[in-house]
């Protein structure tokens, strides 16, 4: 338990290192497979030409002498000596004769008939030889060369010269053993070089992790480092802190919609309850006899017909935005928003009363809108200024402009105006800057945020601007076409 706790299987660390010995292990592999072919063939191929080298030094009459003291009966010491080496004689009968033998290793291997009648036929230089490396009848390996003899330009035979491969063996297992060393050692070098190495590397990752079970905990403001040296490890973090930004996003946007909600709420049953209860006090009153007095009677039912008229406006405006909450199909046409209100004039100057109207459109204003709710956004807008202008001195204009690619249209008054403080909540729901007011005229504070929700369908904005006792605009801001 303890290993697994100091190098969990699972580890990112572990795994890269135990990945990296594997490839080099792998590698070190393959190189002692092409080491050991390669200088297999090197050993045995420069055996070969050492012998075949002696044998060329050795004239024919050395050869001859040797051969010949070898069949007599006296023996006298050969003349031709190489160490370690079986030399033999083969005539063109395939008769053998020794001439000289390793004391060590005294076999000498008979090869076919055909063999050495190959090389004595197919020959045509003296100097050419031919090399095998054989095993025969179950005996060790041997390196076998094999030369001609030409005696008086005759072919007298052949000369075999062989040695067992036993000491080449042992030369190239001494050379793997060397090269198996050395990649052990090469190998825990490795462990303990990568392993460092790893740990330096895996630095950045590793602090991505903490960060991260930091943040996990509870700490959504916090983000990664982006400049630790490494592009992927930057690219990751950079990548986490747009994702941490867009979810404290949503976490601050659905606290402040479940704030809104709350308040919506609140109002909404505050703004239904205040006409109900004045409607339930005006049927308490009649059911206690006033309904018997004609003139009562006629003052209960107006209050309660207005009443019920406010509660119907009140419950239009509150479906009409649960229809704009849900997005739904906007039809749109194509006109001209100037032309558009100067239909509306004959509705705004009855509305305005003795106040004056301006109209101020010094060109064309075309846009793409739904002329029903884009009316209705009008209507409110100007609503607001008669509400806030004096009866009879009052003055209200409707100004539309070109700027660039977009149209303005501005409604702008000579008002008492709006405070500061409250311009910034003018278009939340159920808002009121001045509740006395907006009760006399029987507002519930969601004109504008209708008229809000409407431009921004239409890819518009809405401004304000205000100043104590001087006046309010409003600026619907829409794009041309």
């Amino acid at each position: 338990m303890k290993y697994k706790r100091l190098f969990p299987l699972n580890s990112l660390r572990l795994q890269l290192l135990f990945r990296s010995l594997l490839v080099i292990l792998s590698l070190l592999i393959l190189i002692g497979l092409f080491q050991y072919v390669f200088m297999k063939q090197f050993i045995y191929t420069n055996k070969i030409r050492s012998i075949e080298d002696q044998i060329h030094l050795i004239p024919d009459d050395v050869w001859k002498h040797d051969i010949e003291t070898s069949q007599n009966v006296k023996r006298s010491r050969p003349m031709v000596y190489f160490p370690g080496v079986n030399i033999t004689f083969i005539n063109q009968k395939i008769t053998f004769l020794r001439l000289a033998k390793d004391p060590h290793h005294s076999y000498f291997p008979k090869l076919s008939a055909s063999t050495y009648k190959q090389v004595m036929k197919n020959i045509k230089q003296p100097d050419n030889t031919m090399s095998l490396i054989k095993k025969i009848d179950g005996h060790q390996e041997q390196v076998i060369v094999l030369k001609p003899i030409v005696f008086d330009g005759e072919i007298q035979g052949v000369i075999q010269i062989n040695t067992p491969t036993e000491s080449l063996r042992d030369l190239l297992i001494r050379q793997m053993m060397i090269f198996l060393m050395l990649s052990l050692t090469a190998m825990t070098i490795a462990f303990f070089v990568f392993s460092s190495v790893l740990k330096q590397t895996l630095i950045p990752l590793f602090t991505i992790n903490k960060k991260v079970e930091h943040i996990n905990a509870g700490s959504l403001h916090d983000r990664l480092p982006v400049n630790q040296g490494q592009i992927e490890m930057d690219r990751l973090s950079l990548s986490i802190n747009e994702m941490l930004e867009r979810l404290e996003e949503s976490f601050k946007a659905e606290t402040e919609a479940k704030e809104q909600m709350r308040r919506f709420v609140a109002d909404a049953s505050h703004e239904l309850r205040t006409p109900l209860t004045s409607i339930h006090g005006f049927l308490e009153v009649l059911l206690r006899g006033a309904s018997s007095n004609p003139e009562q009677l006629n003052d209960a039912l107006k209050s309660m017909y207005g009443e019920s008229k406010r509660l119907r406006k009140l419950i239009q405006d509150l479906l009409l935005l649960a229809q704009l909450d849900q997005l739904p199909p906007f039809q749109k046409e194509c006109c001209f928003v100037d032309e558009l209100i100067l239909d509306m004039k004959p509705q705004l100057m009855l509305l305005a009363g003795n106040r004056k109207v301006l109209f101020d459109f010094p060109s064309r204003l075309p846009s793409e809108v739904n002329k029903d709710q884009f009316k209705q956004v009008v209507l409110n807008l100007f609503s607001n200024a008669v509400q806030h202008t004096n009866p009879t001195t009052g003055v209200i204009q409707v100004i539309g402009k070109v700027k660039e690619k977009e149209l303005s249209l501005t409604i702008q008054d000579n008002g008492h105006g709006i405070p500061q403080e409250h311009l910034p909540h003018l278009f939340e729901r159920f808002y009121k800057a001045d509740a006395s007011r907006s009760r006399a005229y029987g507002g519930a504070g969601l004109g504008l945020a209708i008229s809000t929700s409407i431009i921004e369908l239409h890819g518009g904005k809405i401004r304000v601007e205000s100043k104590l006792n001087a006046g309010t605009a409003f600026e619907i801001v829409l794009p041309l076409t």
